[in-house]
């Protein structure tokens, strides 16, 4: 799938990626001790094979942690494009399966920008399209480019509306 589209998101998203993937590891992390506790103190008369739990548990929370910390992150944003033009919003995205979204300007509903906590803390924010169907976003810009893109497709979309 070639890919013509030349508008990145910020770079700025690996690091709040990264910081996410942190967050999910050690719940993950908590959630994989607390079940290897209660099944420790449960089959405590089981002897032996209980230590392979948390041999399996340990390896799966590290896996899991540099997928989502170490690899994901710039993948993700390495792979991630966008293209705003008078007719449509064309989006790219995708580490294994690439996903390719077109959404018709005349299809546009309402556009939103929206802010997480770490993402406040970088200076991003999310761009939201919604349509009839679905919604799609556009996950981390600089809140000035947010903001402008938001308000782009809102004029193209009122304007693709008109010609109906």
């Amino acid at each position: 799938m070639a890919s013509g589209l030349s508008s990145r998101i910020d770079r700025r998203a690996i690091k709040v990626w990264i910081i996410s993937g942190i967050i999910k590891t050690t719940v993950f992390a908590l959630i994989a001790a607390a079940i290897g506790l209660f099944v420790t103190f449960r089959l405590s008369w089981a002897g032996g094979w209980v230590w392979w739990l948390w041999v399996i548990s340990g390896l799966l929370v590290v896996s899991y942690g540099v997928l989502v910390i170490g690899i994901l992150p710039g993948l993700n944003w390495q792979r991630w494009r966008y293209e705003v033009s008078e007719h449509q919003v064309d989006l790219q995205r995708g580490v294994w399966y690439v996903r390719r979204t077109l959404i018709p300007m005349v299809r546009v509903q309402h556009v939103d920008t929206k802010q997480g906590v770490i993402m406040r803390r970088y200076g991003l924010a999310g761009v939201t399209i919604w349509t009839a169907a679905d919604c799609q976003e556009i996950p981390a810009l600089s809140v000035e480019a947010a903001d402008e893109l938001r308000d782009r497709i809102a004029r193209l979309a009122r304007v693709s509306d008109d010609d109906i």
